[in-house]
């Protein structure tokens, strides 16, 4: 079931708030059709979208079309997959068939891919109903809404804040209340740190759990959902194989029917400061420093951790993925560079400068992550630590620091468990003084998806911080 928030429960008058798993149960019940309930997300995305600008390529015609036929299956009781007639989008970045994938550039050659990529793939076969992409900024490098191709992308919660990035219009869409799916993309933070600052639960998968095409160092697709239970429904098809990632795991056949996990007797880590970045604000640290007592009464036993990263580390990442970027820019045409967002082409042309020894001792800082991270992390079940520093910062900025040549202090307690390759993920833990949500982050040792998600199940029925109503339209 759907956690309950500020004491209330769904109402069946609006399946745009029912979770995946509810909507499935009405399905089958025959109380609730496919076509009913994305008829309730197309109006709820028609009354918030103005003001949020959270999808592109939005298809209600072709949605409604879609969940008519799965209604027709369900009505003879023989649904095609898992997700048959449930509402979600993907990201803007991940290929759907016969459409242009601008990865968030006017800079794109708007080309229609050719198939869909794996995530969009599974998803269709299990019966889902794609019925719009999500907006994000420029290639994904940025951890806010902005972008020179789509409109400005802004939270739920209060419209002049970032929802965050690069799954930017996926965490507002979830925090909207647009069905209960969402597929981000993740390198840095980009999946759980719009899930922290929208007030949601937002997945990375270990390296290779979720197959993507093509697969990069520290990239995962996953899960964006208003409930840890969803994240895993997700899971369970987004984690299927595909053979186009030839750096996936070996397919398993886990248990995602996602049960709290029992927390007496577990030793769980607490990181209040990454060693690089920017501490956390007094009230992020005290939400956090408020989940960990949570956990302590149900019998887990909590011990800090100290900093394990530093500047040296982010910094070296940093200047390798602007070369990265460079590369990628000096690749386009100058009139197609141009459109490129000024925050993007400076950060990237800094690189101009770097010989290929700096390069390279950039990329080395990857392996020291891994190896600081995996070391300092290992005594512990579980760790959790803020999702980011601060909550989020105003909508127009292109990051937290506003300085291109210092873009990244927000992602200190993110990026390691990228280049680690250990499942984390965000779940709300409470609000600031002006109503802005807190991500509590929790980490796991590799593999462990199912017990990352099993933890933040536990804290969802542990929380002592109110959860509020899930954010309404302005003046709805």
């Amino acid at each position: 079931m759907e956690v309950k928030r500020g004491g209330e429960k769904p109402a069946p008058s609006h399946p745009f708030r029912l979770s995946a798993l509810e909507l499935l149960s009405a399905y089958r019940a025959r109380k609730l059709s496919p076509a009913e309930a994305m008829a309730s997300v197309i109006a709820r995305v028609e009354a918030f979208e103005p003001h949020i600008a959270a999808t592109w390529l939005y298809a209600p015609e072709r949605a409604l079309k879609e969940a008519r036929e799965s209604e027709a299956r369900w009505m003879k009781a023989e649904p095609i997959g898992p997700l048959d007639g449930v509402p979600v989008t993907v990201k803007d970045n991940i290929h759907t068939k016969g459409e242009p994938t601008p990865a968030g550039t006017a800079a794109s050659d708007m080309t229609p891919a050719e198939a869909d990529a794996p995530p969009a793939a599974r998803l269709r076969e299990a019966g889902a109903v794609i019925f719009a992409k999500t907006t994000m900024p420029d290639y994904g490098m940025l951890s806010s809404g902005l972008s020179s191709h789509h409109k400005l992308a802004r939270n739920p919660w209060k419209p002049d804040r970032n929802p965050g990035g690069s799954s930017a219009g996926a965490g507002a869409a979830a925090a909207a209340c647009y069905g209960p799916l969402h597929v981000g993309t993740d390198i840095g933070g980009s999946i759980r740190l719009p899930a922290g600052w929208c007030g949601v639960v937002g997945l990375k998968p270990s390296a290779g759990r979720v197959p993507i095409d093509p697969p990069y160092l520290g990239r995962a697709a996953g899960p964006i959902a208003r409930t840890a239970a969803d994240a895993g429904l997700m899971m369970a098809t987004l984690s299927l194989p595909d053979p186009r990632d030839y750096a996936s795991l070996k397919y398993e056949a886990l248990d995602w029917a996602i049960k709290p996990a029992p927390l007496k007797g577990l030793t769980i880590g607490l990181l209040m400061e990454a060693g690089c970045g920017v501490p956390p604000t007094a009230e992020v640290r005290a939400a956090v420093a408020r989940a960990a007592r949570d956990f302590e009464a149900a019998g887990a036993r909590v011990e800090p951790i100290a900093p394990f990263l530093t500047q040296d580390m982010l910094d070296g990442l940093d200047h390798f993925w602007r070369t990265r970027a460079l590369i990628d820019l000096n690749a386009l045409a100058p009139e197609r560079r141009a459109t490129v967002l000024p925050f993007i082409r400076e950060w990237a042309e800094s690189a101009n400068g770097f010989s290929g020894q700096h390069v390279f001792r950039g990329f080395s800082q990857i392996p020291a992550m891994q190896k600081a991270t995996v070391a300092a992390t290992l005594p512990f079940d579980y760790v959790l630590t803020p999702t980011a520093p601060m909550t989020a910062f105003p909508a127009e900025w292109a990051s937290p620091s506003r300085d291109p040549l210092n873009p990244f202090p927000h992602i200190g307690f993110t990026v390691a468990f990228n280049m680690s390759g250990q499942p984390a993920a965000s779940i709300p833990c409470g609000f600031s003084a002006e109503g802005l949500p807190i991500g509590l982050q929790i980490v796991g040792r590799r593999f462990d998806d199912v017990g990352v998600l099993s933890v933040a199940r536990a804290y969802e029925d542990i929380r002592s911080a109110e959860m509020r109503p899930w954010p309404e339209p302005p003046g709805g």
